[in-house]
């Protein structure tokens, strides 16, 4: 997984700038900010209010709304357990929650040692293999407590 870019208000201000002229530009300039920095920094919010005639309140809005957004920079990886109901059907609400409980952090926050994010996202579209997760974009079925910890063990060793 490339490292993202460090926050530089001159890069946002040149990534606002190639889709504010988009329909409904406020989506993609995020999801452009956040592919670079690897979250949406604070400062980010009022560029973004400004090119787009928004309130600083509406961008921040659409921010928190969005599950897919952070506000603070991801681990060095990201597992992405999924809470949908084919999945809590198959035990995932157990495996995830031992698995929090196990690294001693909440949905959405990132091991002590920065290796590892865990966030919760509703259908990975792999019902058939439930539960199922995203590992750095890599899908996973059948997801069990080992290959959890399998995971965990792949992460800290990167």
């Amino acid at each position: 997984m490339p490292k993202p870019a460090q926050w530089d208000s001159t890069l946002a201000s040149a990534i606002i700038a190639a889709h504010s002229s988009l329909d409904g530009a406020a989506l993609p300039i995020l999801h452009a900010l956040q592919d670079e920095f690897g979250h949406i920094h604070e400062d980010a919010v009022p560029l973004v209010a400004q090119a787009l005639n928004l309130s600083r309140a509406e961008v921040h809005g659409i921010v928190t709304f969005y599950h897919d957004f952070r506000r603070d920079p991801a681990g060095h990886h990201v597992l992405k357990l999924c809470r949908a109901e084919a999945c809590q059907s198959m035990n995932g609400a157990r495996i995830a929650s031992d698995l929090l409980a196990t690294l001693g952090i909440s949905w959405g926050e990132t091991t002590p040692d920065g290796h590892l994010t865990v966030e919760g996202v509703y259908c990975l579209g792999l019902c058939a293999c439930a539960p199922s997760a995203l590992f750095d974009g890599e899908p996973i079925g059948r997801i069990s407590s080992e290959t959890l910890a399998d995971v965990v063990q792949q992460a800290r060793a990167q």
